[in-house]
C-alpha cells in the first residue's frame, strides 16, 4: 500500500485555513457547506492530505473574509519559502497561544467587549498576573488599579 505523505506547503495553507475557521468560531460543518464539500474534504484539506485548487482556494478565502495571499503568508520578515520548512516546531510562543483553545476562547471574549476602559483594565490585570508569577510574588487582586484612559 502507497501511503502518500502530505506536502509541506500543502500541510501549511491546511493549518492556516485551520486557524482561521477556528478564530470565527466557525465548525468545519460549516465552512464545508459554504463551500460545496463535505466536512470530511475540510478536514483533508486542513490536514495537508488533499490539496486545495485555486478556484476552491478562492472560495474558502471569501467565506472566511481573507485574502488567499493569507493561506500563505509566514510570521517573521523573511519571505515565504518552505523549502525544509518544520511544521512541527512552534514558530512563535503567541502563535502558539493563539492557536490553543484557550487563546481562541480568550481573543474571542476579549474582541467582544467594547469598553475601552474595561479592556485595558484586563490587560493591566493580565500583566499584573503575569509579573507576579514571574517574580514569584503573591498577587493581591483587590490592588490592581485600572490602566489610565487614554484616547
Amino acid at each position: 500500500m502507497n501511503v502518500k505523505t502530505p506536502n509541506a506547503i500543502d500541510t501549511y495553507v491546511g493549518m492556516r485555513m485551520r486557524k482561521r475557521r477556528q478564530l470565527l468560531g466557525m465548525s468545519q460543518e460549516r465552512l464545508a457547506e459554504q463551500i460545496g464539500v463535505t466536512f470530511q474534504q475540510v478536514q483533508k484539506y486542513e490536514k495537508g492530505i488533499n490539496r486545495i485548487g485555486a478556484s476552491r482556494l478562492q472560495k474558502i478565502a471569501d467565506v472566511l473574509r481573507i485574502s488567499p495571499a493569507f493561506f500563505f503568508e509566514q510570521d517573521g520578515p523573511e519571505a515565504a519559502s518552505f523549502a525544509g520548512l518544520d511544521l512541527s516546531a512552534p514558530v512563535d510562543p503567541v502563535a502558539e497561544f493563539l492557536r490553543s483553545k484557550e487563546g481562541l476562547v480568550l481573543n474571542r471574549a476579549f474582541a467582544k467587549i467594547e469598553d475601552q476602559r474595561i479592556r485595558e483594565t484586563i490587560i493591566s490585570l493580565v500583566k499584573a498576573m503575569a509579573q507576579a508569577e514571574s517574580s514569584d510574588i503573591p498577587l493581591d487582586l483587590t490592588r490592581v488599579e485600572p490602566a489610565p484612559h487614554t484616547e
